[in-house]
């Protein structure tokens, strides 16, 4: 008897990635046998991301080092594309609103329309995380607020880093 391997993809934007995202991606790992975590390079539905594609790719590494079966990467195509190459059946979306639901909704819809055989899971945040989101986080970094119960440690730094340069205080 064979058995197949079930990849998952979690994709988003991470900017930056929260302790909500890195909880979903650990629910998706126990779900799935492999996990990708897939960052868009550049949202087309976002202005402009505060890390680049490579610093949340190695901040995701980061929170997910203890996690063999989840590999990171990043993507500017399609996802359904990105899931064929990955042979993937499977994208983990996280939801901790109702708000997200509508947009998650939508792109389903889409996928579904672009790749019949890929499926979309909903993974409800809980309740910590569901008042959480990266732009969020970034705005409480921005005016110098606490973020370390939002994010692992280096986010933290990261965030405070980058505040640092632009000539505003970070966390």
């Amino acid at each position: 008897m064979t058995t197949s391997t079930r990849t998952a993809i979690c994709p988003g934007t991470f900017d930056p990635p929260t302790l909500g995202h890195v909880d979903v991606i650990r629910r998706a790992a126990r779900m799935f046998d492999k996990v990708v975590v897939c960052v868009v390079s550049s949202p087309e539905h976002k202005s402009k991301t505060l890390f680049s594609a490579d610093e949340r790719i190695a901040l995701l590494e980061d929170a997910l080092a203890d996690e063999p079966t989840i590999r990171v990467r990043s993507f500017s195509t399609l996802i359904v594309d990105v899931a064929k190459e990955e042979g993937a059946s499977v994208l983990v979306k996280g939801l901790r609103a109702v708000s997200d639901f509508e947009w998650e909704f939508q792109m389903a819809h889409l996928n579904a329309e672009l790749d019949p055989e890929l499926e979309t899971a909903f993974v409800m945040s809980y309740p910590d995380w569901s008042f959480v989101s990266s732009s969020g986080v970034r705005e409480v970094a921005a005016f110098g607020g606490d973020v370390s119960k939002y994010v692992t440690p280096r986010v933290a730094e990261a965030l405070r880093a980058k505040f640092a340069e632009a000539g505003r205080r970070g966390e």
